[in-house]
């Protein structure tokens, strides 16, 4: 009997490994070409599954699975929707929990009488109350609110704003929370984010739009990306000039000059130790003098929320090196013209 059963044990498993032998086999096979033996890849522009090699159509009319989420309108928007939203993380619940619509109307668009008003305004009131089920849900419900409503104050994109939330995530569930404001671990997240996606905003500009005074903000700002080990680098002075010029309303030759400038003046002691948005600031307005094109202090400092005193001695800085810079290369190249022409 017992070695009935081990041969049936051998023989089942021997018919896995079979069958795990063949799917591997068909899978090999449809990553190479028939023909050829070249490896496939897949051009979803035309809906085929081509050889790299010899351009065979090993297949063609796939079903694309992927988003319908461009429409221009929202009819297109809602003929293109097949399940809904994509997940994001700026919900608590990443947007997979149903809601009832604001719009009291039936099925077949008509609308709704008033008890049934009555009736379906009971029914969002307690599903937004299940909609979160404990005390971290709520927690993090209205911190995701938080991000949203500074990220959109300080007009920063959708990707810094999910990386945001992924940051505030990460700090709920590494407990940093206790002992620290909901308000403040966001508005930390909010300009962590910002520095890592090369969008950086100073702290004065998230301090203005947060709910927790300056101190409370750099304190925990400190602790949350000591704790969580994330990777900041120091902010770029380069990475304001776009937006400073574009509040500015200046010529795209004035941009270029300005990020010339700073350029120029990376790694010496003009540029070091000093604020990126007095930098930035002070190389606007030393670009507009050099392109003959000026600018007041006064508007540049408005626009970057620098002092004008700040401007004044950086601008000065920056244009000694940019000019030094020029006249030194000015010289080699008539050094270099001239040994050309006693070589010719």
């Amino acid at each position: 009997m017992s070695q009935i059963t081990l041969d049936t044990e051998s023989e089942q498993t021997r018919t896995v490994v079979n069958e795990q032998e063949r799917a591997d086999q068909q899978a090999a096979d449809r990553q190479q070409c028939p023909e050829c033996g070249g490896r496939v890849v897949a051009d979803d522009e035309h809906a085929e599954t081509v050889c790299s090699e010899c351009g065979l159509v090993v297949a063609e009319d796939e079903i694309d699975r992927g988003p319908e989420w461009r429409a221009f309108d929202s009819k297109e928007r809602d003929e293109k929707a097949r399940v809904g939203a994509p997940t994001t993380k700026l919900m608590h619940d990443k947007g997979l929990s149903s809601q009832i619509g604001w719009q009291n109307r039936d099925a077949g668009g008509n609308s709704l009488s008033s008890r049934q008003r009555r009736r379906v305004q009971r029914m969002r009131t307690w599903d937004e109350r299940f909609r979160t089920r404990d005390h971290q849900e709520r927690n993090l419900k209205q911190a995701l609110a938080e991000i949203e409503r500074m990220g959109s104050a300080l007009g920063l994109s959708k990707d810094v704003r999910e990386t945001a939330s992924v940051i505030y995530r990460r700090a709920l569930d590494e407990d940093l929370l206790p002992g620290r404001s909901i308000e403040g671990v966001a508005t930390a997240a909010v300009y962590a984010a910002a520095r890592q996606m090369n969008a950086p905003r100073s702290l004065d500009e998230v301090a203005a739009v947060s709910r927790v005074d300056e101190v409370e903000f750099k304190r925990t700002y400190r602790y949350v990306v000591r704790e969580l080990g994330l990777a900041v680098e120091p902010a770029n002075p380069q990475e304001y000039v776009g937006r400073l010029a574009s509040e500015l309303d200046v010529s795209n030759e004035l941009d270029r000059t300005a990020r010339d400038v700073l350029r120029t003046a990376e790694g010496t002691n003009a540029f070091s130790g000093k604020s990126p948005l007095g930098l930035a600031a002070a190389a606007i307005y030393a670009a507009g003098r050099v392109i003959d094109e000026r600018l007041t202090q006064e508007a540049v400092s408005e626009a970057a929320d620098v002092s004008t005193v700040t401007i004044r001695n950086r601008y000065q800085e920056l244009l000694a090196v940019y000019e030094d810079r020029q006249t030194a290369g000015t010289a080699d190249e008539s050094e270099t013209d001239a040994q050309s022409a006693a070589a010719a």
